[in-house]
């Protein structure tokens, strides 16, 4: 929501009460309007992730007061469903962040204040446990205060649903606006944190779930016989990249048989600096440099990389020359795919009415397994809240059964006792995955290629543009509409066929003009699709200051797929940097 700046700044600047850290950086930035304005002329919105932002003073960051104001909005919104939602409650949880503890004690004492009840986790969890403790609690909703793999900057406040999901499209709507009607974020009151225990208000949470949770999880071993056939040979690195898998991901690989796991000790503890990374993020490279070193020491079978929310997952394998690769989301997910569907059906256990679903940025090779398996895929929005959002309506419906759900971008959901994607499930059945091949005498980089071979060698990718403040977020619209006012008729020597665009909620066939509509909520999403199957998208960051523009081929080698993929990415993205 945008706002007049100055009088949001001035409001700021004359209240007496205000954080004294948070004063102390308004008089630092006394006279530098650009920096004043990036920080006021909005308040932070919820997008793909919920409401993520810098840390600082300003509508436009996190901060106590922008946590006090979802959190009023929320407890209103709470109120509203009635007596029954409030003594269900909310979830919380926090991860390593810098000022999670703190903000997640605000929400807590926030809803606390209206009578909401309140289950706070007594330390730092995954997100994927807080989706499972709100199902498992029956709360009504929950929240988890983080920033997931974003740079030590950031923090964010991510809302769920009473089905352990993130808040879908219209719910999320009805909540921004009951955030949107808290006038003054500097007045909420919020209850007394002893008070609230006192009353019983405010419940600490912690073991009696993360043991629920592991009990649920074991539940997602396919074949303990592989397991045990390799134990003793088989092992595994883990980084939880200073976040908050060290605990949960241990205990499940230890439940699931795996007995040599070794953990990266300078990213073991939690660390909202993130000191040894630039980015704690697995889909960076960079993050498993530590992680290699191990490897190579102990001739890892395995590397496994978690992020600091714990909801994505990194995957490191030995290619052909003995060197340690890192999976992309698209690849771990094909393996993982493929192994639960082969196994399902081995065992007898794959549901006639099975279902696998993916995002629209996700490869095909996906599809293509599916199919193999008589399986049908679904097509999602990014973000997994669609996801989750479709696992419930299938449950409620008994149209489908869930099987599998995955995005690009390093996130995976096998059990649906958890309703976001979980590091912690994708953690040990990629492990189960690797002593699948390992039995067979492969490693798990072999195990890809088999399925490279069988379905199409198919290659990803993704290029990133990243333009801050509220220049960048006009600039990254203006991309967008360009592309829209001119499509693309041919890029790097390929004729374009088809054009989705998500806005207009229209697939338009380039070659006769046709059009049909696309069934998916409306989203500032372009995606092209090529004469030989390629396609390319593009889209602005929920999350983050950036424009996302992602890449899809297939071809007969693995050689060709690479150099497709680099060639279509190279020109689409020359036209885009021309229009900076």
């Amino acid at each position: 929501m945008t706002v007049n700046w100055n009088a949001t700044y001035e409001k700021w600047n004359r209240f007496n009460e205000l954080d004294p850290a948070l004063k102390q950086q308004l008089n630092d930035l006394a006279g530098n309007e650009k920096e004043l304005e990036d920080r006021f002329y909005k308040s932070l919105e919820f997008g793909t992730g919920g409401m993520r932002g810098e840390l600082g003073v300003g509508t436009n960051r996190m901060n106590i007061y922008m946590v006090r104001k979802a959190s009023e909005g929320l407890a209103q919104f709470i109120e509203e469903q009635g007596k029954e939602a409030k003594v269900r409650g909310v979830a919380i949880a926090y991860d390593s962040r810098h000022q999670s503890p703190e903000f997640a004690l605000e929400v807590a004492k926030t809803v606390g204040k209206h009578g909401i009840q309140a289950y706070l986790f007594d330390s730092l969890h995954p997100t994927p446990l807080l989706s499972f403790a709100v199902r498992y609690l029956h709360a009504f909703a929950g929240v988890v205060i983080t920033a997931s793999h974003n740079p030590k900057e950031y923090n964010g406040y991510k809302v769920y649903g009473e089905d352990g999901g993130q808040l879908p499209p219209e719910a999320a709507d009805q909540l921004i606006d009951y955030v949107n009607r808290v006038e003054n974020e500097l007045t909420i009151e919020v209850g007394e944190e002893s008070e609230l225990v006192n009353s019983g208000l405010l419940v600490y949470i912690g073991e009696k779930v993360d043991k629920a949770y592991q009990n649920q999880l074991i539940k997602l071993q396919q074949n303990k016989e592989v397991i045990d056939s390799v134990k003793d040979s088989f092992h595994i690195v883990y980084t939880p990249l200073h976040g908050t898998g060290n605990l949960p991901v241990r205990e499940g690989l230890k439940n699931f048989g795996f007995e040599n796991v070794t953990v990266v000790k300078e990213q073991e503890l939690p660390d909202p600096n993130f000191s040894t990374v630039s980015s704690p993020n697995p889909e960076e490279h960079a993050a498993f440099e530590i992680a290699m070193k191990y490897g190579k020491e102990i001739d890892a079978d395995l590397l496994l990389g978690t992020d600091p929310d714990t909801d994505r997952l990194g995957v490191v394998a030995k290619n052909k020359d003995g060197e340690y690769q890192v999976l992309t989301g698209n690849q771990t997910g094909a393996l993982l795919l493929h192994y639960l569907l082969t196994q399902k059906k081995q065992q007898g256990t794959l549901p006639d009415n099975g279902i696998v679903i993916k995002t629209i940025v996700t490869s095909e090779i996906g599809r293509d397994i599916a199919k193999s398996f008589g399986i049908p895929t679904l097509d999602t929005l990014t973000g997994f809240k669609f996801i989750g959002e479709k696992i419930k309506e299938y449950e409620q419906s008994g149209e489908y059964t869930f099987l599998f759900g995955y995005e690009e971008s390093y996130g995976y959901l096998i059990g649906d006792f958890v309703r976001d994607k979980d590091a912690v499930q994708s953690a040990v059945l990629a492990a189960e995955v690797a002593a699948y091949y390992k039995a067979q005498g492969k490693t798990l980089y072999d195990g890809l290629l088999d399925i490279f071979a069988e379905y199409g060698y198919y290659k990803e990718s993704l290029s990133s543009l990243t333009l801050k403040g509220k220049e960048g977020s006009e600039k990254i619209a203006e991309i967008l509409a360009r592309f829209r006012a001119n499509p693309l008729k041919q890029v790097a020597g390929a004729n374009v066929v088809a054009i989705e665009d998500y806005q207009s909620q229209i697939r338009t066939n380039v070659q006769t003009g046709e059009t049909s509509p696309i069934d998916l909520p409306i989203s500032n999403v372009l995606k092209f699709f090529l004469e030989d199957g390629s396609w390319f998208c593009m889209r602005p960051s929920g999350t983050e200051p950036k424009a996302k523009f992602y890449f899809g081929v297939k071809a007969a080698s693995l050689e060709e797929s690479e150099k497709w993929n680099q060639q279509l990415q190279e020109e689409v993205m020359s036209i885009v940097n021309k229009m900076i």
